[in-house]
Protein backbone atom coordinates (compact mmCIF):
# COMPACT_ATOMS: atom_id res chain seq x y z
CA UNK A 1 0.00 0.00 0.00
CA UNK A 2 2.44 2.55 0.77
CA UNK A 3 4.64 1.62 -2.90
CA UNK A 4 1.23 2.28 -4.49
CA UNK A 5 1.09 5.76 -2.50
CA UNK A 6 4.46 6.46 -3.52
CA UNK A 7 4.03 5.95 -7.15
CA UNK A 8 0.18 7.05 -7.78
CA UNK A 9 0.57 10.69 -5.69
CA UNK A 10 3.30 12.52 -7.88
CA UNK A 11 0.86 11.35 -10.99
CA UNK A 12 -2.27 12.52 -9.55
CA UNK A 13 -0.84 16.04 -8.34
CA UNK A 14 1.54 16.28 -11.56
CA UNK A 15 -1.32 17.42 -13.47
CA UNK A 16 -2.97 19.83 -10.82
CA UNK A 17 0.38 21.61 -10.61
CA UNK A 18 0.72 21.96 -14.15
CA UNK A 19 -2.65 23.94 -14.35
CA UNK A 20 -1.50 25.99 -11.88
CA UNK A 21 1.94 26.81 -12.97
CA UNK A 22 0.29 27.50 -16.90
CA UNK A 23 -2.25 30.16 -14.99
CA UNK A 24 0.43 33.10 -16.01
CA UNK A 25 0.54 32.06 -18.78
CA UNK A 26 -2.51 32.08 -20.29
CA UNK A 27 -3.65 35.09 -18.49
CA UNK A 28 -0.51 37.32 -20.33
CA UNK A 29 -2.22 36.83 -23.71
CA UNK A 30 -5.79 37.90 -22.01
CA UNK A 31 -4.42 40.56 -20.41
CA UNK A 32 -1.93 42.08 -23.23
CA UNK A 33 -5.60 41.87 -25.35
CA UNK A 34 -7.13 43.78 -22.50
CA UNK A 35 -4.25 46.60 -22.88
CA UNK A 36 -5.39 49.92 -24.62
CA UNK A 37 -4.14 49.97 -28.28
CA UNK A 38 -3.36 53.50 -28.74
CA UNK A 39 -1.24 55.91 -26.79
CA UNK A 40 -4.49 58.30 -26.75
CA UNK A 41 -6.24 55.32 -25.27
CA UNK A 42 -3.23 54.40 -23.08
CA UNK A 43 -2.76 58.02 -21.52
CA UNK A 44 -6.28 58.49 -20.69
CA UNK A 45 -6.50 55.20 -19.02
CA UNK A 46 -3.34 56.18 -17.15
CA UNK A 47 -4.61 59.17 -15.92
CA UNK A 48 -7.99 58.10 -14.91
CA UNK A 49 -6.32 55.54 -13.19
CA UNK A 50 -3.89 58.06 -11.12
CA UNK A 51 -6.92 60.36 -9.96
CA UNK A 52 -8.65 57.58 -9.12
CA UNK A 53 -6.21 55.97 -7.25
CA UNK A 54 -5.65 59.70 -5.56
CA UNK A 55 -9.18 60.48 -5.63
CA UNK A 56 -9.96 56.68 -3.34
CA UNK A 57 -7.06 58.06 -0.73
CA UNK A 58 -8.57 61.32 -0.44
CA UNK A 59 -11.98 60.25 0.21
CA UNK A 60 -10.35 57.85 2.82
CA UNK A 61 -8.55 60.44 4.73
CA UNK A 62 -11.02 62.61 4.19
CA UNK A 63 -13.73 60.70 5.57
CA UNK A 64 -11.48 59.83 8.62
CA UNK A 65 -10.42 62.47 9.39
CA UNK A 66 -14.42 64.02 9.21
CA UNK A 67 -15.50 61.43 11.84
CA UNK A 68 -12.80 61.81 14.27
CA UNK A 69 -12.94 65.29 14.78
CA UNK A 70 -17.03 65.07 15.04
CA UNK A 71 -16.57 62.57 17.22
CA UNK A 72 -13.76 64.07 19.29
CA UNK A 73 -16.45 67.26 20.21
CA UNK A 74 -18.92 64.63 21.04
CA UNK A 75 -16.74 63.01 23.65
CA UNK A 76 -15.15 66.29 24.27
CA UNK A 77 -19.00 67.27 25.28
CA UNK A 78 -19.61 64.46 27.03
CA UNK A 79 -16.39 63.94 29.17
CA UNK A 80 -17.19 67.29 30.22
CA UNK A 81 -20.22 66.62 31.58
CA UNK A 82 -19.37 63.31 33.55
CA UNK A 83 -16.53 64.96 35.45
CA UNK A 84 -18.79 67.20 36.37
CA UNK A 85 -21.14 64.88 37.92
CA UNK A 86 -18.25 62.58 39.30
CA UNK A 87 -17.24 65.39 41.12
CA UNK A 88 -20.23 65.92 42.67
CA UNK A 89 -20.72 62.49 43.61
CA UNK A 90 -17.41 62.12 45.28
CA UNK A 91 -18.28 65.49 47.16
CA UNK A 92 -21.44 63.62 48.01
CA UNK A 93 -23.78 66.19 46.63
CA UNK A 94 -25.18 63.97 43.90
CA UNK A 95 -28.85 65.24 44.71
CA UNK A 96 -27.75 68.65 43.34
CA UNK A 97 -27.07 67.11 39.81
CA UNK A 98 -29.07 68.63 36.87
CA UNK A 99 -30.33 67.89 33.30
CA UNK A 100 -27.60 67.00 30.88
CA UNK A 101 -26.45 70.11 29.17
CA UNK A 102 -26.60 70.38 25.20
CA UNK A 103 -24.18 67.32 24.18
CA UNK A 104 -25.84 65.17 25.92
CA UNK A 105 -28.51 62.73 25.53
CA UNK A 106 -28.20 60.40 29.09
CA UNK A 107 -27.11 60.50 32.59
CA UNK A 108 -26.52 57.10 34.40
CA UNK A 109 -25.04 56.97 38.13
CA UNK A 110 -24.37 53.48 39.10
CA UNK A 111 -22.63 52.16 42.19
CA UNK A 112 -20.53 49.14 42.79
CA UNK A 113 -23.13 47.07 43.46
CA UNK A 114 -24.28 47.96 40.05
CA UNK A 115 -27.72 49.78 41.43
CA UNK A 116 -28.77 53.02 39.73
CA UNK A 117 -28.36 56.33 41.96
CA UNK A 118 -29.60 58.26 39.65
CA UNK A 119 -30.79 58.90 35.73
CA UNK A 120 -32.65 61.23 33.31
CA UNK A 121 -36.05 60.94 32.66
CA UNK A 122 -35.44 58.72 29.09
CA UNK A 123 -33.09 55.85 31.24
CA UNK A 124 -35.96 55.72 34.23
CA UNK A 125 -36.31 52.21 35.29
CA UNK A 126 -34.02 50.60 32.87
CA UNK A 127 -31.46 48.44 34.53
CA UNK A 128 -27.63 49.53 34.47
CA UNK A 129 -25.68 50.15 31.11
CA UNK A 130 -22.88 47.72 32.93
CA UNK A 131 -24.10 44.68 35.06
CA UNK A 132 -21.25 44.88 37.24
CA UNK A 133 -20.43 47.87 39.27
CA UNK A 134 -17.22 49.84 39.22
CA UNK A 135 -14.15 47.21 40.52
CA UNK A 136 -11.40 49.81 40.99
CA UNK A 137 -10.92 53.17 42.48
CA UNK A 138 -9.78 56.00 40.78
CA UNK A 139 -11.22 58.03 37.93
CA UNK A 140 -11.49 55.90 34.86
CA UNK A 141 -12.21 57.14 31.45
CA UNK A 142 -13.56 54.80 28.81
CA UNK A 143 -15.70 55.03 25.97
CA UNK A 144 -17.44 52.70 23.87
CA UNK A 145 -20.31 52.10 20.94
CA UNK A 146 -23.46 51.13 22.55
CA UNK A 147 -26.83 50.28 20.17
CA UNK A 148 -29.50 52.57 20.29
CA UNK A 149 -31.07 53.59 23.48
CA UNK A 150 -34.65 54.72 22.43
CA UNK A 151 -33.86 56.00 19.04
CA UNK A 152 -32.33 55.33 15.78
CA UNK A 153 -29.09 56.62 16.41
CA UNK A 154 -25.76 55.13 17.91
CA UNK A 155 -24.59 55.89 21.24
CA UNK A 156 -21.01 57.42 22.33
CA UNK A 157 -20.74 56.67 26.00
CA UNK A 158 -18.50 58.23 28.55
CA UNK A 159 -17.81 56.36 32.14
CA UNK A 160 -15.90 57.88 34.48
CA UNK A 161 -15.23 56.02 37.62
CA UNK A 162 -14.47 57.80 40.95
CA UNK A 163 -14.14 57.27 44.88
CA UNK A 164 -17.31 58.53 47.23
CA UNK A 165 -18.20 58.26 50.51
CA UNK A 166 -20.40 55.33 49.53
CA UNK A 167 -17.72 53.69 47.72
CA UNK A 168 -17.18 53.47 43.91
CA UNK A 169 -19.43 55.40 41.38
CA UNK A 170 -19.48 55.38 37.68
CA UNK A 171 -21.30 58.57 35.93
CA UNK A 172 -22.14 57.32 32.36
CA UNK A 173 -23.12 59.99 30.45
CA UNK A 174 -23.93 59.37 26.99
CA UNK A 175 -24.47 61.98 23.19
CA UNK A 176 -25.99 60.86 20.19
CA UNK A 177 -23.80 60.26 17.05
CA UNK A 178 -26.74 61.14 14.63
CA UNK A 179 -24.53 64.42 13.49
CA UNK A 180 -21.42 62.49 12.67
CA UNK A 181 -23.75 59.68 10.80
CA UNK A 182 -25.13 62.06 8.93
CA UNK A 183 -22.32 63.98 7.91
CA UNK A 184 -20.75 60.93 6.73
CA UNK A 185 -23.57 59.25 4.67
CA UNK A 186 -23.68 62.89 3.09
CA UNK A 187 -20.04 62.81 2.16
CA UNK A 188 -19.92 59.37 1.55
CA UNK A 189 -23.22 59.91 -1.40
CA UNK A 190 -21.43 62.77 -2.27
CA UNK A 191 -17.86 60.83 -3.23
CA UNK A 192 -19.84 57.92 -4.44
CA UNK A 193 -21.46 60.18 -7.10
CA UNK A 194 -19.21 62.63 -7.27
CA UNK A 195 -16.15 60.27 -7.93
CA UNK A 196 -17.58 58.98 -11.11
CA UNK A 197 -18.46 62.53 -12.40
CA UNK A 198 -14.69 63.36 -11.87
CA UNK A 199 -13.14 60.63 -13.40
CA UNK A 200 -15.10 60.99 -16.51
CA UNK A 201 -14.44 64.48 -16.71
CA UNK A 202 -10.82 63.46 -16.68
CA UNK A 203 -11.06 60.88 -18.85
CA UNK A 204 -13.10 63.34 -21.58
CA UNK A 205 -10.49 65.72 -20.66
CA UNK A 206 -7.47 63.45 -21.20
CA UNK A 207 -9.17 62.22 -24.42
CA UNK A 208 -9.81 65.36 -25.95
CA UNK A 209 -6.22 67.25 -25.03
CA UNK A 210 -4.09 64.02 -26.16
CA UNK A 211 -5.73 63.63 -29.28
CA UNK A 212 -5.15 67.37 -30.10
CA UNK A 213 -1.85 66.68 -28.53
CA UNK A 214 -1.34 63.94 -31.61
CA UNK A 215 -2.98 65.43 -34.19
CA UNK A 216 -0.31 66.84 -35.61
CA UNK A 217 1.65 63.28 -35.08
CA UNK A 218 -0.66 61.71 -37.02
CA UNK A 219 -0.59 64.36 -39.67
CA UNK A 220 3.16 63.36 -40.04
CA UNK A 221 2.51 59.59 -39.84
CA UNK A 222 -0.20 60.13 -42.97
CA UNK A 223 2.16 62.16 -44.90
CA UNK A 224 4.64 60.00 -44.23
CA UNK A 225 3.26 56.63 -45.49
CA UNK A 226 2.36 58.03 -48.92
CA UNK A 227 5.72 59.10 -49.52
CA UNK A 228 7.32 56.66 -52.11
CA UNK A 229 11.10 56.53 -53.17
CA UNK A 230 9.60 58.96 -56.68
CA UNK A 231 8.10 61.46 -53.94
CA UNK A 232 11.15 61.98 -51.76
CA UNK A 233 10.51 65.93 -52.68
CA UNK A 234 7.42 65.73 -50.20
CA UNK A 235 7.71 67.45 -46.91
CA UNK A 236 5.65 66.34 -43.58
CA UNK A 237 3.83 69.51 -41.92
CA UNK A 238 5.41 71.23 -39.42
CA UNK A 239 2.95 72.68 -36.38
CA UNK A 240 3.68 76.26 -34.97
CA UNK A 241 3.68 74.64 -31.10
CA UNK A 242 7.95 74.78 -30.89
CA UNK A 243 7.21 71.60 -28.99
CA UNK A 244 8.73 68.24 -29.41
CA UNK A 245 6.22 67.58 -31.97
CA UNK A 246 7.63 70.07 -34.21
CA UNK A 247 10.74 69.20 -33.43
CA UNK A 248 9.99 65.39 -34.78
CA UNK A 249 8.58 67.29 -37.41
CA UNK A 250 11.42 69.43 -38.43
CA UNK A 251 13.66 66.56 -37.94
CA UNK A 252 11.40 64.00 -40.19
CA UNK A 253 12.04 66.89 -42.93
CA UNK A 254 15.75 66.67 -42.46
CA UNK A 255 15.78 63.10 -42.63
CA UNK A 256 14.23 63.04 -45.87
CA UNK A 257 16.14 66.12 -46.85
CA UNK A 258 18.86 64.09 -46.55
CA UNK A 259 17.52 61.34 -48.39
CA UNK A 260 16.09 63.18 -51.23
CA UNK A 261 19.56 64.52 -51.60
CA UNK A 262 20.71 60.86 -51.69
CA UNK A 263 18.60 59.60 -54.23
CA UNK A 264 19.63 62.44 -56.35
CA UNK A 265 23.21 61.70 -55.92
CA UNK A 266 22.31 57.59 -56.41
CA UNK A 267 20.51 58.15 -59.59
CA UNK A 268 23.12 60.56 -61.09
CA UNK A 269 25.83 58.43 -59.68
CA UNK A 270 24.37 55.51 -61.70
CA UNK A 271 23.68 58.03 -64.79
CA UNK A 272 27.10 58.83 -65.04
CA UNK A 273 28.63 55.23 -64.11
CA UNK A 274 26.44 53.99 -67.11
CA UNK A 275 28.51 56.84 -69.54
CA UNK A 276 31.07 56.05 -68.03
CA UNK A 277 30.86 52.30 -68.65
CA UNK A 278 29.28 52.80 -72.31
CA UNK A 279 32.26 54.78 -73.69
CA UNK A 280 35.09 52.40 -73.08
CA UNK A 281 32.57 49.42 -73.91
CA UNK A 282 32.04 50.70 -77.52
CA UNK A 283 35.50 51.45 -78.46
CA UNK A 284 36.17 47.77 -77.20
CA UNK A 285 33.15 46.53 -79.28
CA UNK A 286 34.63 48.56 -82.30
CA UNK A 287 38.10 47.21 -81.92
CA UNK A 288 37.14 43.93 -81.65
CA UNK A 289 34.65 44.20 -85.02
CA UNK A 290 37.77 46.07 -86.76
CA UNK A 291 39.98 43.28 -85.55
CA UNK A 292 37.22 40.52 -86.55
CA UNK A 293 36.55 42.26 -89.85
CA UNK A 294 40.85 42.76 -91.02
CA UNK A 295 42.60 39.95 -92.68
CA UNK A 296 46.26 41.42 -92.19
CA UNK A 297 47.67 39.64 -89.36
CA UNK A 298 50.38 42.44 -88.66
CA UNK A 299 47.54 44.48 -87.62
CA UNK A 300 45.95 42.39 -84.87
CA UNK A 301 48.79 43.07 -82.19
CA UNK A 302 47.92 46.94 -82.44
CA UNK A 303 43.80 46.31 -82.26
CA UNK A 304 44.54 43.72 -79.50
CA UNK A 305 46.51 46.41 -77.63
CA UNK A 306 44.24 49.04 -78.11
CA UNK A 307 41.45 46.94 -76.48
CA UNK A 308 43.80 45.33 -73.82
CA UNK A 309 43.73 49.46 -72.96
CA UNK A 310 40.21 50.09 -73.07
CA UNK A 311 39.96 46.67 -70.93
CA UNK A 312 42.67 47.60 -68.21
CA UNK A 313 40.22 51.21 -68.02
CA UNK A 314 37.32 49.51 -67.71
CA UNK A 315 38.57 47.32 -65.02
CA UNK A 316 39.92 50.37 -62.84
CA UNK A 317 36.72 52.05 -63.96
CA UNK A 318 34.85 48.49 -62.40
CA UNK A 319 37.17 48.53 -59.09
CA UNK A 320 36.40 52.18 -58.72
CA UNK A 321 32.76 51.86 -58.54
CA UNK A 322 33.08 48.83 -56.12
CA UNK A 323 35.25 50.73 -54.04
CA UNK A 324 32.42 54.11 -53.91
CA UNK A 325 29.80 51.35 -53.12
CA UNK A 326 31.42 50.23 -50.08
CA UNK A 327 32.37 53.44 -49.01
CA UNK A 328 28.79 54.23 -49.16
CA UNK A 329 27.76 51.20 -47.70
CA UNK A 330 29.38 51.99 -44.47
CA UNK A 331 31.44 48.86 -44.51
CA UNK A 332 34.29 48.49 -41.99
CA UNK A 333 37.76 48.00 -42.95
CA UNK A 334 40.68 46.65 -41.11
CA UNK A 335 42.30 49.18 -38.46
CA UNK A 336 45.52 49.81 -37.65
CA UNK A 337 47.88 51.97 -36.03
CA UNK A 338 49.70 53.23 -38.90
CA UNK A 339 52.92 55.55 -39.59
CA UNK A 340 51.56 57.86 -41.68
CA UNK A 341 55.20 58.81 -43.22
CA UNK A 342 56.42 55.17 -43.84
CA UNK A 343 53.22 54.85 -45.61
CA UNK A 344 53.94 57.43 -47.77
CA UNK A 345 57.48 56.64 -48.60
CA UNK A 346 56.17 52.83 -49.56
CA UNK A 347 53.17 54.04 -52.01
CA UNK A 348 55.87 56.32 -53.86
CA UNK A 349 58.33 53.97 -53.63
CA UNK A 350 55.80 51.23 -55.10
CA UNK A 351 55.23 53.81 -58.25
CA UNK A 352 56.76 52.48 -61.64
CA UNK A 353 56.93 54.81 -64.43
CA UNK A 354 56.16 57.83 -62.88
CA UNK A 355 55.80 60.89 -66.04
CA UNK A 356 57.36 63.40 -63.06
CA UNK A 357 59.55 62.96 -60.37
CA UNK A 358 58.35 62.98 -57.13
CA UNK A 359 60.00 64.38 -53.89
CA UNK A 360 58.86 63.34 -50.45
CA UNK A 361 59.77 65.17 -47.36
CA UNK A 362 58.06 63.57 -44.09
CA UNK A 363 58.17 63.56 -40.42
CA UNK A 364 58.90 60.50 -38.20
CA UNK A 365 56.62 59.39 -35.58
CA UNK A 366 53.13 60.89 -37.11
CA UNK A 367 51.16 57.75 -36.44
CA UNK A 368 47.53 57.51 -37.62
CA UNK A 369 44.94 55.25 -36.96
CA UNK A 370 42.89 53.26 -40.07
CA UNK A 371 43.14 50.85 -43.13
CA UNK A 372 46.77 50.64 -44.55
CA UNK A 373 45.02 49.51 -48.20
CA UNK A 374 42.83 52.45 -47.94
CA UNK A 375 45.25 54.93 -46.91
CA UNK A 376 47.39 53.66 -49.45
CA UNK A 377 44.56 54.54 -51.79
CA UNK A 378 44.49 58.13 -50.98
CA UNK A 379 48.14 58.65 -51.35
CA UNK A 380 47.60 56.93 -54.23
CA UNK A 381 45.04 58.91 -55.93
CA UNK A 382 46.35 62.27 -54.94
CA UNK A 383 49.74 61.09 -56.12
CA UNK A 384 47.88 60.26 -59.71
CA UNK A 385 45.85 63.43 -59.68
CA UNK A 386 49.07 65.27 -59.06
CA UNK A 387 51.02 63.28 -62.32
CA UNK A 388 48.16 63.92 -64.59
CA UNK A 389 48.46 67.43 -64.61
CA UNK A 390 52.30 68.38 -63.14
CA UNK A 391 54.75 69.96 -65.53
CA UNK A 392 58.42 69.36 -64.24
CA UNK A 393 57.48 67.45 -60.46
CA UNK A 394 55.45 66.52 -57.89
CA UNK A 395 56.40 67.25 -53.82
CA UNK A 396 54.81 65.51 -51.13
CA UNK A 397 54.92 66.86 -47.43
CA UNK A 398 54.27 65.23 -44.04
CA UNK A 399 54.08 67.19 -40.99
CA UNK A 400 52.12 67.45 -37.51
CA UNK A 401 50.42 70.40 -36.32
CA UNK A 402 48.47 71.55 -33.17
CA UNK A 403 48.35 71.26 -29.78
CA UNK A 404 50.41 68.23 -28.30
CA UNK A 405 46.90 66.67 -27.02
CA UNK A 406 44.93 67.27 -30.65
CA UNK A 407 47.50 66.79 -32.99
CA UNK A 408 46.79 66.62 -36.44
CA UNK A 409 48.78 65.03 -39.42
CA UNK A 410 48.92 67.55 -42.63
CA UNK A 411 49.55 65.54 -45.93
CA UNK A 412 50.01 68.05 -49.00
CA UNK A 413 50.44 66.73 -52.30
CA UNK A 414 51.32 69.66 -54.47
CA UNK A 415 52.27 70.12 -58.73
CA UNK A 416 53.45 72.62 -60.80
CA UNK A 417 50.74 72.31 -63.21
CA UNK A 418 47.80 74.77 -64.01
CA UNK A 419 45.66 74.53 -60.68
CA UNK A 420 42.50 74.52 -59.58
CA UNK A 421 40.56 77.57 -59.96
CA UNK A 422 38.98 78.93 -56.48
CA UNK A 423 35.58 78.19 -58.24
CA UNK A 424 35.93 74.56 -58.38
CA UNK A 425 37.75 73.60 -55.66
CA UNK A 426 35.11 71.84 -54.26
CA UNK A 427 33.76 70.50 -57.36
CA UNK A 428 36.83 68.63 -58.24
CA UNK A 429 35.75 66.08 -54.94
CA UNK A 430 32.02 65.17 -56.90
CA UNK A 431 32.01 62.03 -58.73
CA UNK A 432 32.80 61.97 -62.53
CA UNK A 433 34.06 65.75 -62.36
CA UNK A 434 36.90 66.46 -65.42
CA UNK A 435 37.68 69.94 -65.25
CA UNK A 436 39.20 69.45 -68.57
CA UNK A 437 37.46 66.67 -69.80
CA UNK A 438 39.17 65.73 -73.26
CA UNK A 439 42.49 66.02 -71.40
CA UNK A 440 41.03 63.94 -68.35
CA UNK A 441 40.42 61.51 -70.94
CA UNK A 442 43.53 61.44 -72.99
CA UNK A 443 45.17 60.66 -69.33
CA UNK A 444 42.74 58.04 -68.68
CA UNK A 445 41.19 59.76 -65.93
CA UNK A 446 37.30 59.14 -65.04
CA UNK A 447 37.11 61.91 -62.45
CA UNK A 448 36.53 58.86 -59.15
CA UNK A 449 39.91 59.80 -57.89
CA UNK A 450 39.78 62.33 -55.76
CA UNK A 451 36.01 61.55 -54.68
CA UNK A 452 37.23 58.88 -53.82
CA UNK A 453 40.12 59.64 -52.15
CA UNK A 454 37.74 62.60 -49.72
CA UNK A 455 35.22 59.69 -48.99
CA UNK A 456 38.10 57.74 -47.76
CA UNK A 457 39.36 60.29 -45.81
CA UNK A 458 36.44 60.94 -43.84
CA UNK A 459 35.79 57.71 -42.87
CA UNK A 460 39.23 57.99 -41.01
CA UNK A 461 37.61 61.21 -39.27
CA UNK A 462 39.82 63.31 -42.06
CA UNK A 463 39.56 66.17 -44.42
CA UNK A 464 40.63 66.91 -47.99
CA UNK A 465 40.73 70.03 -49.32
CA UNK A 466 41.78 72.14 -52.58
CA UNK A 467 43.62 74.98 -50.73
CA UNK A 468 45.72 77.85 -52.45
CA UNK A 469 49.05 77.56 -54.26
CA UNK A 470 51.45 80.36 -56.00
CA UNK A 471 51.26 77.58 -58.65
CA UNK A 472 49.58 74.32 -59.28
CA UNK A 473 47.48 72.42 -57.46
CA UNK A 474 47.95 71.75 -53.78
CA UNK A 475 45.54 69.27 -52.23
CA UNK A 476 45.76 68.77 -48.09
CA UNK A 477 44.49 65.82 -46.51
CA UNK A 478 44.40 66.18 -42.53
CA UNK A 479 44.34 63.29 -39.89
CA UNK A 480 44.14 62.99 -36.33
CA UNK A 481 47.31 62.13 -34.48
CA UNK A 482 47.25 59.40 -32.24
CA UNK A 483 50.02 58.89 -28.97
CA UNK A 484 52.24 56.05 -29.76
CA UNK A 485 51.71 52.88 -28.08
CA UNK A 486 52.74 52.40 -24.53
CA UNK A 487 56.61 50.98 -25.18
CA UNK A 488 57.58 51.89 -28.55
CA UNK A 489 59.59 55.36 -29.11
Amino acid sequence: MAEFRAVRGPRLLTPLSRRVRSWPGRLRPLLRRLRPATVRARATAGAVAVVAVALALASVALLGLLRSGMLRNAERDAEQQAVTIAQLAAGGRLDRMRAPVHGADFVQVVNARGRVLRATPNLAGLPALEPAGPQRPGTVFRTWRIRPLGGEHRQRVVRVTTQTPDGLVSVYVGTSLRDVDAADDTTTAALVVGGPLLLALVALVTWRVTGRALRPVEAIRAEVAEISDRDLHRRVPVPPTGDEVARLARTMNTTLDRLESSGIRQRQFIADASHELRSPLTVLRTQLEVALAVRDPELWPELISGALEDTDRLERLCSDLLLLARIDAAQPAASARLDLGGLVRDAVDARLGDRVPVRVRAEDGVVVEGSELWLTRVVTNLLDNAQRFAATGVEVTLRASGPPDARTAVLEVRDDGPGIPPADRERVFERFTRLDDARSRDHGGAGLGLAIARDLAAHHRGTLTAEPSPTGARLVLRLPVIAPAAGTD
